[in-house]
């Protein structure tokens, strides 16, 4: 391929809305442009990336015995529906593109594909001899991003690979969930990334286990909590830890605490002594499910401890009666208080001990809370709090004697410097990651939701169990830019580079130069290196800036020695520069490509 006809253009100036390295070197570079909020043409450089990551990806699917398909990417709202997703993704998270058709039936744009694939299930397995089967594809999702950013990591339209398999027990979905954990980590190894895989909650996929597999960059927007030992790793969202030891109260018997303007833990420890870990903070929050039910909840944490907003979602969805699915959890504000033609509650001094009767006649709400405790709460033997009272707290409270303890479940955020579970004397460390790819143990969720069913070897009608198993193709491709980028421009790893070789001819005006990158480029190109030849009428100055921007892995010069029959040869990545004689340059370079390319399965 020559430049001339690429239709490069390169931009001089990092534009105005790329807000982080990768975004911003792609566009520099050429390999994108922005079509509209969230959305993005792939130009013809990124595309051959994206090719390349979509072959590893195919050749490693393929390996593990998975087969490829391709599904509709509009689907009917009512496989959505008998999933009980449909609410979730339109009206809470609200991510669901979704439309009409001109007979009136609601549609969806495809952002996943469980309720499509378990359908098909449904129809095509009957007996336990079809199983285990794997079916994966390669396409385009759609997910309507409340503020798209940072280009492809969180865009409206993006290429996904996601694969479901089907099971007759359990069992056989772990082996294969660890086959595809297996695949995954080679699949990033070949790309040239360098991901961790950590434990993840399952979030609206569902299912009884995840795991998340991150590449580390500064950039990233997930924190992920690991031991030094490297023998435990998890997003923020799942991660657990033992917290601080709390500092006991000495206060024998619970009496009230004039504490006026203190409504916060910090004002409260600061103006009356106490540690924070010595105090229960209460929340007032209000949970709205799918079938239009609001159900007010009252939350205690310890005083030092921050509440990790995914684990008290999934509390309390497994906690309240079937109802469509949770939308959303809110805070509650005097406001709200106020429609509801409710007396105005102690917002900064409530306590654990507040009554329901304080919901009575209630409007819309369940007229009683669902309580929830951490166990830093619940294990505190005496405690400061609000004593529901405006200006008062309670200092010396006891479970038991105040209000009986909440059910304890984890609801705390866990921090970097915490202690481990599994050796206390590690601490977690903390690291930005971007996620690429996710796999799960789905269990039966689906299959049973939309009765996908075989006959087992016993003749008995049992409900399917699957897994699931994702990979951003189109962020995995930023996220290695992400990783791999110096002050100059990108530096692709060979395997998934554009091209493995740029050849720069320095001036263009010189015939012999002229003469002798043909000759080369020809030479490269028969024994099978892709060469990029930058053929343009330019300054030299002008090609070997966009020579490092584009990050084309390896770089042959032909200029001044040309007439020597010398070239100059660049690793991109380390910006080694070598003057060779010609014969020994390809010798050396095709030598370095093949050893750097991607590893084929098996080899």
């Amino acid at each position: 391929m020559r430049v001339s006809r690429l239709l490069l253009v390169t931009l001089r100036d990092d534009p105005a809305e790329a807000e982080i390295p990768s975004h911003r070197l792609l566009l520099r570079a050429g390999y994108i442009r922005r079509v509209s909020s969230g959305i993005y043409a792939y130009l013809p450089l990124l595309w051959r990336v994206l090719q390349k990551i979509a072959a590893i990806v195919r050749e490693e699917m393929n390996a593990i015995g998975a087969l490829e398909t391709l599904l509709p990417q509009l689907q009917p709202a009512e496989l959505w529906r008998r999933s009980g997703r449909w609410a979730g993704y339109t009206a809470g998270e609200g991510i669901m593109f979704h439309l009409e058709d001109r007979q009136g039936r609601e549609m969806g744009l495809g952002p996943t594909h469980e309720e499509v694939i378990t359908d098909l299930a449904a129809d095509l397995i009957r007996s336990y001899r079809q199983l285990p089967v794997c079916l994966y594809q390669i396409q385009t999702k759609f997910r309507d991003e409340i503020r798209p950013r940072f280009g492809l990591m969180r865009g409206r339209e993006f290429i996904m690979k996601d694969a479901y398999s089907f099971h007759a027990d359990e069992a056989c979905l772990r082996s294969t969930y660890e086959a595809m954990d297996s695949a995954y980590r080679r699949i990033f190894e070949r790309c040239g990334l360098r991901a961790v895989a950590v434990e993840a909650d399952s979030g609206a996929i569902g299912g009884s286990a995840s795991q998340e597999f991150m590449v580390t960059a500064e950039a990233g927007e997930d924190l992920v909590l690991s031991s030094p030992d490297g023998r435990y790793g998890a997003n923020q969202e799942r991660a657990v830890s033992l917290p601080a030891d709390p500092v006991p109260l000495e206060i024998s018997e619970c009496r009230e605490l004039s504490t006026p303007g203190t409504a916060s833990i910090e004002a409260l420890c600061s103006g009356h002594g106490f540690d924070p870990t010595q105090t229960v903070k209460v929340l007032l929050l209000l949970a709205r499910f799918a079938d239009g039910g609001l159900q007010p909840l009252l939350v205690s944490l310890r005083g030092d401890q921050q509440l990790n907003e995914v684990k008290l979602a999934n509390a309390v969805a497994t906690r309240q009666p079937p109802c469509g699915g949770l939308l959303d959890i809110t805070p509650l504000t005097a406001e709200q208080v106020e429609a509801e033609g409710l007396k105005p509650l102690p917002f900064g001094f409530v306590g654990p001990h507040l009554e329901d009767a304080v919901l009575k006649g209630a409007r819309r709400w369940q007229p009683r809370f669902l309580r929830l405790a951490d166990p830093t709460a619940v294990d505190l033997q005496r405690f400061v709090c609000g004593a529901n009272a405006t200006d008062s707290h309670l200092a010396g409270a006891a479970w038991g004697e105040l209000t009986p303890a909440p059910e304890a479940v984890d609801l705390r955020a866990a921090q970097p410097g915490d202690r481990c579970l599994h050796d206390p004397f590690q601490r977690l460390e903390a690291a930005r990651g971007i996620e690429v790819g996710h796999i799960f143990q789905l269990g039966r969720k689906y299959s049973e939701a939309l009765d996908a069913r075989f006959t087992t070897e016993g003749g008995v009608e049992e409900a399917l169990w699957m897994g699931c198993y994702g990979i951003g193709v189109s962020r995995l491709a930023q996220a290695a830019v992400e990783q791999h980028h110096d002050g100059a421009g990108i530096r692709w790893p060979v395997a998934i580079a554009p091209f493995e070789l740029l050849i720069v001819i320095a001036s263009a005006q010189d015939p012999l130069q002229v003469s002798l990158a043909e000759q080369l480029y020809e030479r490269l190109t028969a024994a099978g290196v892709e060469v990029l030849l930058d053929d343009r009428d330019e300054r030299a100055g002008v090609k070997f800036k966009d020579a490092d921007l584009i990050g084309i892995p390896w770089r042959l010069v032909v200029g001044r020695g040309a007439a020597e029959g010398r070239v100059e040869v660049v690793e991109r990545a380390v910006g080694e520069r070598r003057d060779l004689e010609v014969d020994a340059a390809v010798a050396d370079l095709t030598a370095a490509i093949s050893r750097q390319r991607s590893r084929r399965p098996g080899v």
